[in-house]
């Protein structure tokens, strides 16, 4: 049935709302496609809800072609599932958490892990019943501190998460390549651009992990790639450690004074000026003091030791100390700190600890991997106003452990020794994980395998984000107008606009709706009798079918024009054309 705008339920916005910052926010609510009901939360319009279902039948198309099935999940869930895997205090903040009129705990699923895993246990029971692929498009919340960009980044968002379950370790990689597979073919399907990451799990959990990102200048994630091939978001980087070098002929510490040289900047110049050598921040040593608040809410103070020309990279620290919650020290931990010499901290100190024993400050050390053994800094010496040179790791200090917090520079090798890597930016739109045993052991899911013997099952997650895509798309597909959908994706084929105050343009305009919708194309009729062509138009630009039919002066003798919204083009060609022309699309 041909869509009448004149009873279709959209109002568009000649002004930008309020706070949207990024082109898909502003024009999916100006075009009527979605309207916000709070921060990161919104309702969706049937323009919305028509995209959002054609993305949606891609990805079912392409899982049933990868042999998964779907279900269909709750996004209210129980406390006792999430809390035996742990990660009803792993998500944190990050969970929206309810109690029934019983007291009973609940949450508002971010994931569904748990609620598949408990689903297989219970119906499945052989090896026999193995490989099993299951999938849901549901809706998932988020308790995001900034919700931000729309649909972006949400506290309530669409997501298609896809579970598979193994009996063996060569099960799960062959469930896990096909799912890989299917991504591809759904983002070359639904014209997105991707660069596949090796990515860190973070609280899924699990062993393989990598991420599909879209590359894209609003993009709220860094990840680097080399010419060789080498992909991976900063989270996941791991640094090339330099070889060990000899130290046994090196000078010992030395201790200078240092007069108002807190920060590295000042002590670069401090040792340029009065000391032998030529110096730059890469040769100091950096002692960062960080705070760990761990799930059981203790707070540990760590000391982290990088290269003065690096900075402190926050995701790169948040995965590093991840489950706990990290942040700088506070002066109030300086003050219960009394070692802790700000701005003058070291690993070393001539009246601290001896190699091997407890650190200078009495404070966990951990360094980067460029402190490798051998290497010579200029650091702290724990007292104020004072520096030492020629401190060498392995010799005069040992770290309790090697952390990767510090940034990732343009022309940082690549690990895999494929060249220096360039950095991008990126947004999520998918990512699988080999999550192994972790869930099915947590929650008891066995099977018996050939010879009646039980074997935990082995298990992947997939996940696309269904409403970020819509919104790429969106971001990738407008002009100063409005929107520009993909015809794989827009809410309709076509629209048909009279534009003529005569009755012989709605006349005939309804009759070209008829018969495209006869050639199978679901088609909007801008039928709306009191309004001006100018705003007519307008709207059409703003919603943004990418195929419009104006039907004005010209049809009494049988004359449109035919708009591509894509290429702008528009041609005064005959009904008979306009129709012949639309029907092959």
């Amino acid at each position: 049935m041909v869509t009448r705008l004149s009873n279709f339920f959209l109002r568009t916005l000649r002004e930008d709302p309020a706070g949207a910052e990024v082109a898909s926010h502003r024009l999916l609510i100006r075009a009527g496609y979605i309207r916000p009901q709070a921060a990161g939360i919104f309702a969706w319009l049937p323009l919305g809800l028509r995209v959002k279902a054609k993305i949606e039948t891609v990805i079912r198309e392409e899982m049933a072609a990868a042999g998964a099935q779907e279900v269909h999940f709750p996004a209210l869930m129980p406390r006792e599932a999430y809390e035996a895997t742990g990660r009803w205090d792993e998500y944190g903040d990050l969970l929206f958490r309810l109690q029934d009129r019983k007291g009973g705990d609940y949450l508002l699923a971010p994931t569904h892990e748990e609620a598949f895993t408990m689903l297989v246990k219970d119906l499945y029971s052989s090896y026999k019943d193995l490989p099993l692929t299951i999938f849901q498009i549901q809706d998932k919340y988020r308790d995001e501190a900034r919700p931000r960009a729309g649909l972006l980044r949400g506290r309530e968002f669409t997501m298609k998460d896809a579970y598979s379950f193994d009996s063996s370790d060569a099960g799960l990689d062959a469930s896990y390549q096909a799912q890989r597979d299917a991504y591809e073919r759904i983002f070359q399907r639904l014209g997105l651009e991707y660069a596949i990451v090796q990515a860190d799990a973070g609280a899924m959990g699990g062993s393989r992990s990598e991420e599909f990102l879209h590359p894209t200048p609003v993009g709220e994630d860094t990840f680097v790639r080399s010419a060789g091939g080498y992909a991976a978001n900063v989270e996941a980087f791991t640094t090339a450690v330099p070889d060990a070098i000899p130290f046994d002929a090196d000078a010992a510490p030395v201790i200078f004074d240092s007069p108002n040289t807190p920060t590295i900047d000042t002590l670069v110049a401090h040792c340029n000026a009065n000391l032998d050598g030529e110096f730059t921040a890469a040769d100091t040593l950096k002692n960062v003091v960080l705070a760990l608040t761990h799930l059981d809410g203790t707070r540990e103070l760590v000391v982290v030791g990088i290269p003065g020309d690096r900075e402190v990279d926050e995701k790169r620290a948040e995965v590093a100390f991840a489950p706990a919650e990290v942040e700088t020290a506070t002066a109030d931990d300086f003050e219960k700190n009394p070692l802790l010499v700000k701005g003058y901290i070291g690993p070393w100190s001539p009246t601290g600890a001896i190699l091997g024993e407890e650190s200078a400050t009495g404070i966990r050390y951990l360094v980067d991997p460029r402190v490798s053994e051998g290497t010579s800094w200029i650091t702290g010496a724990n007292m104020d106003q004072k520096h030492a040179h020629s401190v060498v790791a392995g010799r005069d200090f040992a770290a309790d452990g090697i952390v990767e917090i510090a940034n990732v520079r343009e022309g940082d090798p690549a690990p895999d020794g494929s060249g220096p890597v360039e950095l991008a930016r990126g947004m999520e739109i998918g990512h699988v994980f080999q999550l192994g045993r972790k869930y099915a052991e947590a929650l008891g899911l066995k099977v018996l395998d050939e010879n009646g013997k039980l074997v935990t099952v082995t298990m992947g997650s997939y996940g696309i984000g269904v409403t970020r895509i819509l919104a790429i798309i969106a971001e990738l597909n407008n002009d100063d107008k409005g929107l520009i959908w993909p015809a794989s994706v827009a809410p309709f084929d076509v629209q048909v606009v009279a534009a003529g105050r005569d009755q012989v343009a709605f006349d005939v305009a309804a009759d070209i709706s008829a018969q495209l919708e006869s050639a199978g194309l679901d088609v909007l009729y801008d039928d709306r009798p009191k309004v001006s062509p100018g705003v007519k138009f307008g709207d059409a630009e703003l919603v943004g079918v990418p195929k419009i039919v104006i039907v004005g002066r010209g049809a009494a003798d049988g004359q449109v024009e035919l708009w591509d919204r894509s290429t702008g083009e528009r041609d005064a060609i005959s009904v008979a054309d306009a129709i012949a022309r639309l029907a092959q699309r």
